[in-house]
């Protein structure tokens, strides 16, 4: 195929991939866009507060648990706001308090309130993202749920992968400068989502709102499949984890240096930026099953083939093949998700499904940390692999029986419509 054809190709699967979708969701992508684009705390708070306010190490560690705890908490809280209160009312809650906050904690000396304010931002923007999807799923038919949750986390991977950079550049100048940009950028998102959106929550009847009622968090705990699914996200979150918690420590012991591990794991985010959109089509009509089974094998596999790896160019390889496996396994998980979830239920399921990734982000430095010092790496890249294989073989197991239609699925569930559509647009 000549070069030319290659780039009509590639030119008409963008085109397919991002038409036909509602208006609504396109200001949705915006508001995740630009919230990522002033993602900047996260990235340089270990910097900030050892380099800047000179705190030790494990103070910094202490801080970064505090955030992920806010936000193992505040899955469970926002995705029950969702439901109660609305889609719309809880992204406007929780981005207005994660601007308060985030500015807050710029001007925060003492460091026991450092702690507290870490633990409140964690909290306020892990609150979002179950209203997030829940409204995600709403607006968009099921038919390109996957396409549009591809979209999304194209979204947040192209936001974060510009914030990082600029956050090197904005710390120079000032780190304060960085919680102020971040707060204002959320500030718009919160704007922005209480003028463009409407609420999508589905309207019940008075019987169907006695139902939606009776759908608790023990609910959720009590439905079998979705937990079953809950679980092997926590244990294909805990190896995507090691990318950015074991993988710097093992090249760091092998004698790389930090610029060697930040050439490596570029990859990742430039495959993603690069293919996300490509490979929507690919993946979006086929049977979700295989591709959580294969995705599954590429993310233990490739963090497996780090054993072998003895040079940047190898860790390079290795950060493509589970860089390939990340981006089929978010939209398709994701969409797997949603077919799971009753309408009247998706803020609770998207919640408890967000803190399996929140869970797995606090457990896998300590998982990592562990093994590397009592057995070494290798061991823990091997340990990576068959996590893989028992992810795969779950999936295998657990779709086996998937009913065929997209929204409910079990007896006595009530399904109630989506809202109405909105008037599709190829572009925001």
């Amino acid at each position: 195929m000549s070069v030319a054809r290659l780039r009509r190709a590639v030119a008409e699967s963008v085109v397919q991939t991002v038409s036909g979708l509602p208006r609504a969701f396109w200001w949705l992508w915006v508001s995740t866009l630009v919230n990522r684009l002033g993602a900047f705390v996260a990235t340089f708070m270990a910097l900030y507060l050892t380099l800047e306010r000179g705190h030790s190490a494990s103070y910094a560690g202490l801080v970064a648990a505090l955030y992920g705890l806010g936000g193992v908490v505040s899955s469970l809280g926002g995705g029950v706001m969702a439901d109660r209160l609305g889609r719309r009312p809880t992204l406007v809650i929780a981005q207005g308090a994660t601007a308060a906050s985030v500015a807050l904690l710029g001007f925060m000396q003492d460091p026991a309130a450092i702690a507290a304010v870490a633990c409140l931002v964690g909290a306020a923007s892990n609150a979002s993202r179950p209203a997030v999807q829940a409204m995600m799923a709403d607006i968009v038919r099921p038919e390109d749920r996957v396409r549009a949750f591809s979209l999304n986390y194209w979204a947040i991977n192209l936001g974060f992968a510009i914030s990082a950079m600029a956050a090197g550049f904005i710390a120079e100048f000032s780190y304060l400068a960085g919680f102020l940009i971040e707060a204002g950028m959320t500030a718009v998102c919160a704007v922005l989502v209480f003028i463009k959106l409407p609420e999508s929550r589905p309207v019940h009847s008075a019987k169907e709102a006695a139902a939606v009622d009776a759908v608790g968090l023990g609910t959720v705990l009590r439905d079998r499949r979705f937990m079953g699914v809950v679980t092997l996200s926590f244990l294909i979150a805990l190896i995507f984890q090691q990318g950015s918690v074991a993988l710097p420590v093992a090249m760091g012991a092998a004698g790389f240096t930090p610029a060697d591990y930040g050439m490596a794991i570029a990859v990742n985010g430039v495959l993603i930026v690069a293919l996300q959109i490509p490979l929507t089509r690919f993946i979006e009509h086929r049977d979700p099953r295989r591709l959580l089974i294969v995705s599954s094998l590429l993310a233990g596999y490739g963090f497996g083939l780090t054993a072998f790896a003895g040079s940047v160019g190898a860790f390079a390889l290795t950060v493509v093949v589970w860089t390939l496996a990340e981006i089929v396994n978010a939209p398709t998980q994701t969409g797997l998700v949603v077919r799971l979830s009753p309408a009247h239920g998706r803020g609770r399921y998207q919640g408890m499904y967000t803190m399996s990734w929140s869970v797995a982000g606090l457990i896998a430095p300590l998982m990592s940390g562990f093994v590397i010092d009592r057995y070494g790496a290798d061991w823990l890249w091997g340990l990576c692999a068959v996590l893989g294989m028992v992810t795969a073989a779950g999936y295998a197991a657990l779709m086996r029986a998937l009913p065929a239609t997209e929204e409910g699925r079990r007896a006595g569930a009530v399904h109630t419509p989506s809202a109405p559509a909105e008037p599709e647009v190829s572009a925001p």
